[in-house]
């Protein structure tokens, strides 16, 4: 399974209804789920309970701005190695705020989009459309560039 472990709701529509349609396109292909947090101005208080979410069975991959740089064939390559050894992933995007060291100690690996900072919703399309165009490159299934 993949899980997105995020903080903050999604309010506006269109990013809504956009990533249903990229979390039903991923669910033909792999289980996948978003968990959402409550976000807080207390950055402890959402390092608690991010952690409450995070198994060492799971591979866990912070998404942080100062992670690796990560390309889309890089991406479906490591999804495909990880379910290798590892039944389930877990993609973790904080909140404003960013990751405490503690959560991103408890990740195998931290990964970034680049060095721009984007809303917190758009991210989260950004990352399902990622994730989908990661499945369509390991299954050799054509894709638009």
């Amino acid at each position: 399974m993949i899980r997105i472990i995020c903080l903050g709701k999604i309010k506006e529509k269109y990013l809504t209804e956009a990533i249903m349609d990229y979390l039903n396109r991923i669910n033909k292909y792999h289980k996948i789920e978003i968990i959402e947090l409550k976000d807080d101005n207390n950055i402890i208080k959402e390092q608690e309970e991010i952690l409450k979410h995070l198994d060492t069975k799971d591979y866990n991959i912070a998404l942080d701005i100062m992670g690796q740089k990560i390309s889309s064939p890089g991406l479906a390559n490591l999804i495909d190695q990880t379910f290798c050894s590892y039944g389930n992933i877990n993609f973790i995007i904080g909140s404003s705020n960013g990751l405490t060291e503690c959560v991103k100690e408890k990740c195998q690996k931290r990964i970034s989009f680049g060095d721009i900072t984007m809303p917190h919703g758009i991210f989260r399309l950004v990352l399902l459309e990622q994730i989908y165009r990661a499945f369509k490159i390991n299954n050799n299934e054509s894709y638009h560039k």
